[in-house]
């Protein structure tokens, strides 16, 4: 039987004549951060300070024995980040150049100094740029030279911190007659059956051995005999549960094994968890234009996602417990649809296993983002089999049901003067209209392939059209205010979104000592991109008075103000299904501590934005949308059960007096919308004036003037400390009310955001982590919107 020896043990680093213990997997930086070498590139602007790291090579040793009874012993590295030659004793074993893959060396009966020597990134990219000629990018950095995490280089929410080392485990296998080299699993769902068909490739030591592989999965057992180094097996299990996203369903996971054997003796064992489900991509012309419309098990979806990106911009820090964390934070938010970003890595199984168990739908990108990629050799045939590994590596999870070429690459052809800068040089289409859905089309038949995001379809429209296909949304936020998002219908809107600052606890943490303001310097290092905070200041001004040296008011504002634009757009979107069939907001997470367009920033705390999307993505929602004749209220029902009710419409004056009032009867079926007019007499007139929609303890209100032309009267509330949180009593209109509890103790968190209360109406904030509650101390962190003059 195959035997795993893990590696993890007795590394060191080693620079010049300089060592120190490393771990494993890692990387330098943590390396260097654990021996007290750098300081915490998080904090201040270290970064700056530790930029040269990225720019020196490294080598990891340790002393190996590959001593076995066994036939033969392989030295396996699930991934090197990302440029090295191996050795032992100074013999070459091999070459390596691309952190998306795992890389396997045979050590059969060999004893010695194991040593992984990594060269800068730095060098193999701009070697790269030297040979095959420049290439247009969206940022300067050499990312798109070799194959490793873009992001490592920096991006409008990262640091630039370029990594080197052993990132994920690393191990010796020992094996006699046969291994498993591969499985390619292909699950399918016919009525009244689920069909498992296991494809596997072996690697012999001897050529004559007879084998045969025997398969189980839910009660099914079938055997096959091995022809060569291939063999097949298929299973048919009756009457399988299906698996669904969350929200539609259960997610019932099968257990399945596959085993190598000679005669009766076991030789290698593959097990891994299958769901059974089908997957579709509707992309079907229709009088809109091209739809594109997931259908998971017949049911038709509206998409409720995030973009992801890494969630560490040292990866392997990232564990089981932490993916966990975070996506369970996803979808406790609504969220079905987590979006893998192509400037990121393919995640460990950690991650899709936890989108299994928790019914998150994955679309995974292959990592390509924001840049012209060269298609010349030795890239193309890293890139081809990176996709086939990793197509074959992710193909057991039931949540994963895209593939996707790149991002943004199309659109950058196309808008960005890529076509003339190339003058003819390859930059990527290849790859996504030739390589990968050939490699998709034959390794993994049963998911859908796009060739991009955004993507229409066909070069002869526009690659961003919104009628067709994809949709990113960046004129908003980089030069339209978010009102914008209502001027267009998306077919599915995989890109938008909106900036804040993290916490105010994340803050202090990430920037000791220093006086915060807006622009101060450690602020202004945290905020990476290109005009951030002209683009946050442009943004809010449009909505609000600035608060000129006023941090704190800054501070809570411009977090509203993502809320708010965030709202705007999702409202509108979802209001319009079926045409519109999706939101993928930028973006869930970050990788540090940064002013981003995260809903959870750096350190894990939930932005006011993340209590919003609770309400956004909820399978009932209502909202107060302006159509062509006027006002309506949207019932936008995503369950699967019939919402009738009705819906009260209160016209009121900001001092609280309701001016007038009306019901509605409503009837939405299952993941339907059902859209009632609001008479014209209950329309605001002015600015003094809004409209208030309530329904089945859902609310939506309609305030027809930005904020800083609307004469709220001063706030007054009324707190008080109960069990559990903290009561408010609002004695005047308040709106937007905000516990910041970070402010109340580092690990104290709210369980809401952004509430509105009409005078009279009471809210209990849920408090867990403070420890000294009392009302002043409560009253302090409790921020809402005040009066412009």
């Amino acid at each position: 039987m195959l035997e795993a020896t893990p590696l993890g043990e007795g590394w060191i680093l080693r620079h010049d004549r300089a060592e120190l213990p490393a771990a494993v997997p890692g990387c330098v930086h943590t390396d260097l951060l654990a021996a007290g070498v750098i300081p915490d590139p998080f904090l201040g602007r270290n970064e700056t300070e530790v930029a040269w790291v990225g720019r020196r090579d490294w080598t990891y040793e340790r002393d190996l024995s590959a001593a076995s009874a066994h036939e033969q012993t392989d030295l396996a590295f699930d991934g090197l980040d990302t440029v090295a030659e191996i050795l032992l004793d100074g013999r070459l074993l091999g070459r390596v150049r691309n952190m998306h893959r795992s890389h396997r060396f045979d050590v059969t009966g060999l004893t010695g100094r194991l040593s992984v020597r990594f060269v800068s990134a730095y060098t193999e990219a701009e070697a790269m740029r030297g040979k095959l000629g420049e290439r247009p990018a969206a940022y300067a950095e050499p990312f798109a030279y070799v194959r490793k995490m873009a992001c490592s280089f920096g991006w409008d929410w990262g640091p630039t911190l370029v990594t080197a080392g052993i990132w994920r485990p690393v191990r010796l296998e020992h094996w006699s007659t046969a291994r498993i080299a591969r499985v390619r699993p292909l699950v399918t769902v016919e009525p009244g059956v689920g069909r498992v068909e296991l494809a596997v490739d072996v690697e012999r030591t001897r050529v004559e051995a007879p084998l045969t592989v025997e398969a189980t999965v839910g009660g099914v057992r079938a055997r096959a005999s091995v022809d060569g180094t291939q063999g097949s097996v298929r299973l048919e299990v009756p009457s399988p549960r299906l698996w669904w996203p969350r929200g539609y369903g259960e997610q019932p996971l099968y257990d399945v094994e596959l085993t190598l054997l000679h005669g009766d003796e076991p030789l290698d064992v593959w097990r891994r968890r299958i769901g059974f489900r089908t997957v579709e991509l509707d992309r079907s012309a229709d009088a809109h234009g091209t739809g594109f419309t997931f259908v998971v098990n017949g049911e038709r979806l509206f998409a409720r996602g995030v973009n992801w990106i890494p969630d560490d911009v040292f990866p392997s820090r990232v564990t089981r417990a932490r993916y966990r964390e975070r996506l369970g934070q996803a979808a406790d938010a609504g969220v079905d649809l987590v979006r893998v970003w192509g400037g990121g890595i393919y995640e460990s199984e950690d991650f899709y296993d936890t989108c299994d168990e928790l019914g998150l739908l994955v679309w995974q990108d292959f990592p390509f983002a924001c840049a012209a990629y060269p298609e010349e050799q030795p890239l193309r045939g890293e890139v081809e089999a990176e996709a086939r590994e990793n197509v074959v590596r992710l193909m057991p999870h039931p949540s994963l049901v895209l593939w996707n070429g790149n991002n943004e690459n199309l659109w950058g052809f196309r808008d960005w003067g890529w076509d003339r800068a190339l003058a003819g040089e390859s930059w990527g289409e290849g790859y996504y209209l030739g390589v990968l859905p050939r490699v998709v089309a034959e390794l993994d038949p049963t998911r859908p392939y796009a060739a991009g995001s955004p993507w229409s379809g066909s070069w002869e429209r526009h690659p961003n059209d919104p009628a067709h296909g994809t949709h990113h949304s960046w004129e908003v936020w980089n030069r339209e205010d978010y009102a914008e998002y209502r001027a267009h219908v998306p077919r599915f809107m995989a890109e938008f979104g909106w900036q804040a600052p993290p916490a105010y606890a994340t803050l202090r943490r990430a920037l000791p000592g220093e006086e915060l303001a807006a622009d101060s310097p450690g602020m202004l290092h945290h905020q990476k991109a290109d005009d951030g905070n002209g683009k946050l200041r442009r943004g809010l001004e449009r909505h609000f008075a600035v608060p000129e040296g006023d941090f704190d008011r800054w501070h809570y504002l411009t977090q509203v103000n993502q809320a708010r634009a965030v709202a705007t757009g999702i409202e509108h979107w979802r209001s319009h299904w079926p045409v519109c069939a999706g939101t993928v907001l930028w973006q869930l997470n970050d990788c540090w501590p940064v002013t981003s367009w995260a809903a959870i920033d750096g350190d894990g705390r939930e932005k006011p934005l993340y209590h919003e999307l609770r309400r956004l993505y909820a399978d009932r929602l209502l909202t107060l949308q302006v159509r062509e004749r006027g006002l309506v209220s949207a019932a936008v029902n995503q369950g699967a059960r019939v919402w009738a009710g009705a819906v009260r419409l209160r016209r009121m004056s900001v001092e609280g007096v309701v001016i007038g009032e009306a019901r509605s009867e409503f009837t939405a079926e299952g993941r339907t919308v059902a859209l009632v007019g609001v008479d014209r007499e209950l329309e605001p007139a002015g600015p003094k004036e809004f409209l208030v929609a309530d329904a089945d303890g859902l609310r939506a209100l309609h305030f027809p003037a930005p904020d800083r032309d609307i004469p709220y009267p001063r706030p007054e509330f009324e707190v008080e400390i109960v069990p559990g949180g903290v009561r408010v009593t609002a004695l005047t209109l308040v709106r937007d009310l905000l516990l910041q509890a970070d402010r109340l103790a580092p690990g104290a968190r709210a369980d809401r955001g952004l509430v509105t209360l009409l005078p009279g109406e009471e809210v209990t904030i849920g408090v867990r982590g403070w420890e000294t509650p009392d009302p002043e101390t409560a009253r302090s962190a409790l921020y809402c919107v005040e009066p412009s003059r």
